[in-house]
């Protein structure tokens, strides 16, 4: 299902809790579903005492992935055109990401109405995480 056009306003937000106490085996079921095995992400020794961080950390994409969750349920996959972020901070085992996703413009164009969409992701003390935008076709004038 599309959304209308006179559906869908500039200013409009949605916001949600998209993981709540982040696993450490969700962060491994990850890297085994994307093929991605970078150590840093599922190796404690080998991202403590090779790389110096505190411990092991998500991929950027499973943070991007659950942010654009937000995205699709409110426009459904079929309809988004455009999805870009920016990896502001690490998202560690434990975190509560809250994902915001704002209309910044709803726009009539050459190939019909689109909702411009930006994003913020933070976690459970407010740092942002990830930041974008994103654009979804909605029914409305050509």
């Amino acid at each position: 299902m599309t959304l209308r056009m006179d559906e869908i306003k500039a200013g409009e937000t949605r916001e949600r809790v998209v993981v709540a106490d982040l696993k450490r085996t969700q962060i491994v079921q990850y890297a085994g579903a994307s093929g991605d095995f970078n150590p840093l992400h599922t190796d404690r020794e080998f991202a403590v005492e090779s790389a110096g961080y505190p411990g092991v950390f998500a991929h950027g994409m499973l943070t991007m992935g659950m942010t654009g969750r937000v995205l699709t349920e409110w426009f459904g996959r079929e309809n988004l055109v455009r999805f870009g972020v920016r990896f502001k901070a690490q998202v560690w085992p434990g975190d509560t990401l809250t994902v915001t996703a704002t209309v910044a413009e709803v726009v009539a164009g050459e190939h019909g109405a689109v909702a411009a969409i930006s994003l913020r992701t933070v976690n459970q003390d407010g740092v942002v995480v990830v930041s974008g935008t994103a654009a979804a076709k909605l029914d409305g004038p050509a």
